[in-house]
């Protein structure tokens, strides 16, 4: 084998491969989505059988084959053991690595989607927070990522800035009383419209800082799940076991 190259991220999913070893799919910032090998890390000695489980971040020294990557040393520096302890966390986790997964791909720039999941992981952990809200920034945040994210700060139609009272799905974004007429469009108040503003433009470090009353969430989540599956259509296991 050549020289090897040290790649900062994380595992999005592992599956068995051949009698001991792993396969794992590792977000990084250097290569976006990668596949990699792991030889013996089933193996109940192994040197890898925690660094090789999802949620396991670090660096990953590999080397390049022709269609998979070999890990050949490991520095993980959080394996987010805590989101085990509850399930419900847990399972929030794995919708986010699946998402993570779905989006992104080799050789881009996995930069902003690995801070992103990285920083919804953590969120997680603070009791303070709903991981329902936790789960809607996400979402939402990753549209951002994707460019597909609605707009939110002018009306559709007229452009106005002011009383953006309704959201329509087809548009895309928020409409004004004036443009109403024909078209389908959920009723928006006041507080969810800047609070879908915030996601959308909130430092990441800031993203996580803030809850909801449970009106005011309602009216964001039903959004932001309708917006999502009109975008797209596909569906996720683990978000079968959230619903």
């Amino acid at each position: 084998m050549g020289q090897t190259i040290v790649l900062t991220g994380m595992v999005l999913s592992a599956m068995p491969a051949g009698d001991y070893d792993k396969r794992l799919q590792i977000l990084t910032r250097e290569r976006g989505k990668i596949a990699a090998f792991v030889r013996g890390a089933r193996r109940p000695n192994s040197v890898f059988l925690a660094a090789s489980s999802p949620f396991s971040f670090g660096r990953f020294e590999v080397f390049e084959g022709k269609s998979a990557y070999t890990v050949a040393k490991t520095d993980i520096t959080e394996y987010f053991r805590d989101l085990a302890a509850d399930l419900d966390a847990a399972y929030y986790g794995f919708y986010f690595l699946e998402m993570a997964s779905y989006y992104t791909q080799e050789n881009m720039d996995g930069t902003d989607f690995l801070n992103l999941l990285y920083l919804t992981l953590k969120a997680l952990l603070k009791p303070s927070l709903d991981n329902r809200l936790i789960r809607r920034i996400y979402e939402l945040r990753v549209l951002v990522l994707l460019g597909e994210y609605p707009n939110v700060f002018s009306c559709m139609k007229c452009t106005r800035r002011d009383e953006l009272y309704y959201f329509s799905m087809e548009r895309h974004g928020v409409l004004c009383p004036d443009c109403l007429k024909g078209e389908h469009a959920v009723p928006l108040d006041e507080s969810a419209l800047y609070a879908l503003q915030y996601i959308l433009t909130a430092p990441l470090e800031k993203l996580y800082t803030f809850t909801l009353s449970a009106p005011v969430f309602a009216k964001l989540a039903e959004i932001v799940s309708r917006y999502i599956h009109h975008y797209n259509d596909h569906v996720f296991k683990s978000e079968c076991m959230l619903e």
